[in-house]
């Protein structure tokens, strides 16, 4: 499938390049960036990650795009939509979902590229629901989550099944947004 660009006002959502893989494993690798993702990514963990992505476009019609800003090219990181590959109550789903290399964060980005992802799935692809969900203590992801427009559903809040009832990250919250909220809230 050839991946589709998507241009905002300063970001574009594009196909992933090989020249991304060392940036991107740099990012993973960032104990700040992975905070809440449980555990950091190695080079290798990296790559097999962006193999993943493309499945992903291949196989569902959409995907995580490879994010630069418009302005100088820079890769930031990814965002788009994905399906979640574990076994929860509010399964199967799409999520909406974003991971920026700590320099691009605080200026909107994940903000942006999430309504240009939200976009994508509803206008284009004719998702009715998407879903994002992230661990209890992550507060900058929750409010990007509310930016967007998206409500949470505190009775689908979940313990992450591939983390340790322990750990600090497993408690997770789930946030919604349907096709008919959204064109209320794009509007």
């Amino acid at each position: 499938m050839e991946i589709p660009t998507v241009e905002t006002e300063r970001l574009r959502l594009r196909a992933w390049f090989d020249a991304d893989r060392e940036p991107f494993a740099a990012m993973n690798a960032d104990p700040e960036v992975m905070r809440y993702m449980g555990r950091h990514l190695d080079r290798a963990g990296s790559d097999a990650l962006i193999d993943r992505i493309d499945e992903g476009w291949a196989a569902n019609g959409f995907g995580l795009w490879a994010v630069e800003r418009r302005s100088d090219g820079w890769f930031i990181g990814f965002v788009g939509l994905s399906r979640p590959s574990f076994e929860a109550p509010f399964m199967p789903a799409v999520e909406v979902g974003w991971r920026l290399a700590r320099d691009a964060w605080g200026f909107g980005h994940a903000t942006e590229g999430g309504r240009a992802s939200l976009g994508y799935g509803f206008d284009e692809t004719g998702l009715e629901e998407i879903v994002s969900l992230t661990s209890v203590i992550n507060e900058r992801s929750r409010r990007v989550m509310e930016r967007l427009g998206m409500t949470r559903d505190p009775a689908h809040d979940f313990d992450h099944p591939r983390l340790d009832p322990g750990d600090p990250l497993s408690s997770h919250v789930l946030y919604r947004l349907r096709r008919e909220d959204w064109a209320a809230h794009a509007g």
